[in-house]
């Protein structure tokens, strides 16, 4: 009863962040971008999938991935043993990488490495990373300090690396934190930092993504280096030729499979790992581990639904669409479109409403998650209005990255520290696979229309998503800080005035 209740509340909020996105395809097939009836019939049977995935999708992490990644994360801490605890840490970052599904697009994308190098270096530098954040929380290394560093080693980087892969290098950043890595590193950081009762565990349980972020761009960038790839070659996203409801049928029919299998490949090393940790150390009840089964089960269908409606449907949609704006002879079009389209897409990104309820129950409600969501929507609106810029006037991505991250690390130095973790945290979940399957796509398709270099210029949107909620959370914290000050200055105001003897309040 209470799981029916969950599926139904996970329901209205994906039709709420679905049906927008609907609407404003629907009118601009309509009115300036005619897309054809397969197109259409496809992103629509995509975004039904899309609907049923995020509800599947959303109560499987509340009722499993979260409560496996506490577990672990707490069991783990009170052992003591640093060792262990950073050694199960590289594990999971690498085993969860590894199996993300956005990284195997990403490899098929990148040519010029082989697929196989790319996957497991990009594992090891998140399993790295993550090492390196639980080092950072144990020893309460202040998150900005590590921030500050490791992207000036980046963009330092930056400029040695090939040019067609700096892009390419800075999206791998967003597309390797998606539907798998992040509610289950989320929680574990939670669980590691519940262990401590000081005033800054719950700060410190955030940045685990943003630091885990970093090494997938440091990784990409080194390799892009050795393997000279000066070169990268991309070929546009085939448009389906669907009819009638028998071959729409037909064409997601045969996808399904795919991500079936790809799905049980993705979760089924982290579901044998968290059972062998339970038999070893958790010992949990057979009730829990019941409800974390069916959990598991809601998960594994809400992905494989959710990743074949936004591949099968969502892509193509996202290229034509992309592809017959940058053909009208207002081009400029595309850049309001994006912007209201970036603005949109956040809400459908499954993780980012993990991130919203985690950031709630941290704060006791004083950061609400729909002030949470609509900083990232004002962010990734911007970011997707500036690709399409950047596509229109041939602009180097490095032109945005660089004053870009300028910005996001001197404001965490004005910011609350909360604040700061939860916006670099915000930047690896709103870079989700509803950026990758429908914002890329519909950039690449501009640019193919605009005749430009995809390497150079497609590519680097998922990077733009990533960075542009750093600066509008960063801005919420900002904007925070003064109104609580201006609270705290009132109030001595007041207790002031309350505490002079009353000849004085006459005087007055």
């Amino acid at each position: 009863m209470i799981l029916k209740k969950k599926l139904l509340e996970k329901l209205r909020e994906a039709l709420a962040a679905v049906l927008p996105i609907v609407t404003v395809v629907l009118i601009l097939s309509l009115t300036v971008a005619r897309i054809p009836s397969g197109v259409l019939l496809s992103f629509l049977m995509g975004a039904v999938m899309v609907v049923i995935g995020m509800m599947f999708f959303s109560v499987g992490a509340e009722v499993a991935m979260q409560p496996m990644g506490e577990q672990i994360g707490a069991r783990v801490t009170r052992s003591k043993k640093l060792p262990l605890i950073l050694s199960l840490g590289f594990v999971l970052g690498v085993m969860i990488t590894v199996s993300e599904p956005d990284l195997q697009v990403l490899a098929q994308q990148v040519q010029a490495i082989p697929n196989l190098v790319l996957i497991l270096s990009v594992g090891v530098g998140v399993g790295g990373f993550l090492v390196l954040a639980l080092v950072r929380i144990f020893y309460r290394i202040p998150l900005r300090l590590l921030l500050f560093g490791f992207y000036l080693l980046i963009l330092g980087l930056t400029f040695l690396a090939p040019e067609n892969f700096r892009a390419v290098a800075f999206d791998s950043g967003g597309v390797t934190t998606g539907p798998m890595t992040v509610p289950f590193i989320m929680s574990f950081g939670l669980g590691i930092a519940a262990i401590r009762s000081d005033s800054r565990a719950a700060e410190d349980s955030f940045g685990l993504v943003a630091l885990c972020s970093v090494g997938p761009i440091l990784m990409v960038l080194i390799l892009s280096m050795i393997f000279h790839a000066d070169a990268a070659d991309y070929t546009p996203l085939a448009v389906p030729d669907v009819v009638d409801s028998m071959e729409l049928r037909s064409l997601f029919g045969a996808g399904l499979p795919e991500y079936l299998r790809e799905m049980l490949v993705s979760l089924l090393p982290l579901v044998v790992f968290f059972y062998v940790c339970n038999f070893v150390m958790l010992k949990l009840s057979r009730e829990q581990l019941s409800r974390i089964g069916l959990g598991l089960i809601y998960t594994y269908i809400g992905l494989t639904v959710f990743m074949t409606g936004t591949n099968y449907g969502f892509m193509p949609a996202g290229a034509y669409l992309g592809q017959t704006l940058g053909e009208l002879s207002w081009k400029w079009l595309m850049i309001p479109v994006g912007v209201l389209i970036g603005w949109l897409v956040v809400k459908a990104e499954p993780a980012v409403y993990v991130l919203m309820r985690q950031v709630e129950d941290l704060t006791d409600g004083a950061i609400t998650g729909r002030s949470l969501q609509l900083s990232m929507c004002a962010g990734v609106g911007i970011s997707v209005g500036l690709s399409m810029l950047r596509v229109l006037l041939g602009l180097n991505v490095l032109w945005f990255i660089i004053p870009g991250y300028v910005l996001a690390l001197g404001m965490s130095f004005l910011c609350p520290k909360l604040f700061t973790a939860i916006a670099f945290d915000s930047g690896g979940v709103a870079s989700g696979p509803m950026t990758a399957a429908f914002l890329l796509p519909m950039t690449m398709g501009y640019c193919t229309a605009m005749g430009g270099n995809l390497a150079r210029d497609a590519f680097g949107v998922v990077a733009l998503v990533a960075m542009t909620p750093l600066i509008t959370i960063q801005g919420l914290g900002i904007l925070y800080r003064l109104r609580t000050r201006s609270r705290k200055q009132a109030q001595v105001a007041v207790d002031l005035y309350a505490s002079l003897p009353n000849d004085a309040v006459i005087e007055l």
